[in-house]
């Protein structure tokens, strides 16, 4: 790939712009707003502007709804030799380009798993697909060529191309990224009229269920408004849990032993439940998830510490697998979590205690 144009230079198409950019490929960027455009230019993705001549890959990256009348636009105009868009929904855009009588040899639907809560260019980076699933739709009448153009984006972003189904990728995303977004929004939809003294309370656990709750309304609302069925279907079967779980701690309630036993049971198997799902999740690198062990520190909120913590983790010969940073309500503190293969948390903690680092049991 020599050339390409970018259409819609926000988060996707800025970073994607902005990997190509970085690898020698000579990148074209336009969007409805000019001055989204020169932003991005100005950040180093690319020329703003129509190419000259057609390029080798036209990459839509526009909201789901923008989606199947920007590329027939693109194909009418002859603007590349292959095209793709990087939408979060994949079958609805191909219905309305089949529904529109475009070509569809030329084009094939991508995502790539991956995002940010800030959009806009300002929001991109390079690297933000690097080690993460790039999902590819291919039909039988995608055209060779427009394939291999688009597993070369995929391998220039260092991202990894996942081949999938278009409907099939849709009911998919509902599940892992769709309704999670929502209930991430709905538990922190609970907060907003909170009393201040409960807020205050707040802990990891809070902070971790609505981090994507601070993602933008209006971008969501267009991903949503693009998937609605199947987002529809797994908030359905969650419901039915929500209302079963609702029960069974009102049961909890009861004054009758047969009743507390059963609300006991219901809430203990939607917590086994949760679990058994959450051991499915992939751990480190997309690998099959490990188990291990945690070793938590006390650390002063002052420069310089967490990169010393590390550093004397990395003198014990331990590497660091995961971590987590709680902060202290109050004080200028905070408890980080060093997750590290079980073989090594005593090595570790013998490590930072002849060290002076004061650990938490």
């Amino acid at each position: 790939m020599r050339t390409a144009l970018v259409i819609g230079a926000g988060l996707m198409g800025t970073s994607a712009a902005l990997a190509l950019t970085s690898r020698g490929v000579d990148v074209h960027l336009t969007d409805h707003d000019d001055s989204t455009a020169r932003t991005a230019e100005a950040l180093g993705a690319g020329t703003a502007g129509v190419p000259g001549e057609p390029v080798d890959l036209v990459i839509v990256a526009v909201p789901p709804a923008h989606v199947a009348a920007t590329l027939a636009d693109a194909l009418r105009r002859g603007l590349g030799r292959g095209y793709l868009d990087v939408a979060s929904v994949k079958g609805g855009p191909r219905r309305e380009l089949e529904a529109l009588g475009c070509d569809l040899t030329r084009y094939i639907g991508t995502h790539p798993m991956a995002g940010r809560e800030r959009s806009g260019p300002l929001a991109g980076t390079a690297d933000l697909f690097e080690g993460r699933p790039w999902v590819l739709t291919p039909t039988p009448g995608t055209d060779t060529e427009v394939l291999n153009l688009a597993l070369e984006l995929v391998a220039l972003c260092r991202a990894v191309p996942v081949v999938m189904d278009a409907d099939a990728h849709d009911r998919a995303v509902a599940l892992v990224s769709h309704t999670p977004q929502l209930v991430s929004s709905m538990v922190a939809a609970r907060l907003e009229h909170a009393d201040d003294a409960a807020v205050r309370l707040c802990g990891q656990g809070i902070l971790d269920v609505t981090r994507i709750a601070g993602s933008e309304p209006g971008m969501w609302m267009d991903i949503l408004a693009a998937n609605p069925g199947p987002v529809a279907d797994v908030l359905a079967d969650l419901a039915a849990d929500l209302a079963e779980t609702v029960a069974a701690l009102r049961a909890l309630q009861s004054a009758d032993d047969d009743k507390r036993r059963g609300g006991a049971a219901g809430v203990e198997d939607v917590l086994r439940r949760g679990r058994a799902g959450r051991a499915k999740v992939p751990g480190k690198h997309g690998a099959a998830p490990k188990p291990y062990e945690t070793v938590a520190v006390l650390i002063g909120d002052q420069p310089g510490e967490l990169a010393r913590l590390f550093a004397e983790a990395g003198a014990a010969g331990v590497n660091i697998e995961d971590v987590r940073i709680e902060h202290s309500t109050g004080q200028q503190a905070g408890v980080v979590q060093l997750m590290v293969e079980p073989r090594s948390a005593t090595v570790l903690t013998a490590a930072l205690r002849e060290r002076g680092w004061a650990l938490r049991q």
